[in-house]
């Protein structure tokens, strides 16, 4: 059975859910899923929603899409949590962006109703959600993949703290 189909502007961009984490302020806050291993919050869909949801539980991992909401301007050159030498914004994952969109990886632990539980939550309290997918090892991981100027500085990524450069 198919669904009824749903028009949207493709320019319009709203949210479907909320994150909610312990993390209040972005300062102290892990800068990658790797540095906040065992951290717990969960994801609010909204109502109308909801039925997306449907066969979500089989998944381990879900990708959460996301608004940067407290970003409100954008540098095209950055100086990344990992590095001293200014990169450009597009080579690293920095949430000053031109389009304040950010990418998580968070392992899912539970869903009731229209409340996923996850886990490895690296994403700032009261964020909103633009859309998730599911981690997909045999889509989504490359044993091969090489990562450019991180290959030598992402060993620090699990204990690395966000500071005031990027509020």
């Amino acid at each position: 059975m198919q669904d009824e189909e749903k028009i949207r502007d493709p320019l319009s961009i709203v949210p479907i859910g909320i994150i909610n984490s312990p993390f209040t302020d972005i300062m102290g806050m892990p800068i990658q899923p790797t540095g906040a291993r065992g951290i717990r919050g969960t994801v609010e869909i909204f109502s109308e929603y909801a039925e997306g949801l449907r066969d979500i539980e089989g998944f381990s991992h879900l990708f959460l899409i996301y608004l940067f909401h407290r970003c409100p301007s954008y540098n095209l050159m950055v100086r990344p949590f990992l590095d001293t030498t200014p990169r450009g914004v597009f080579a690293t994952r920095a949430p000053r962006r031109p389009n304040a969109i950010g990418l998580s990886i968070v392992r899912l632990i539970e869903v009731n109703g229209s409340t996923l539980f996850i886990e490895d939550v690296d994403i700032l309290d009261g964020t909103p959600l633009l859309d998730l997918k599911p981690y997909v090892p045999l889509f989504d991981a490359y044993p091969d993949a090489s990562s450019g100027w991180l290959e030598h500085t992402a060993q620090g990524a699990e204990v690395f703290r966000s500071d005031e450069r990027f509020r």
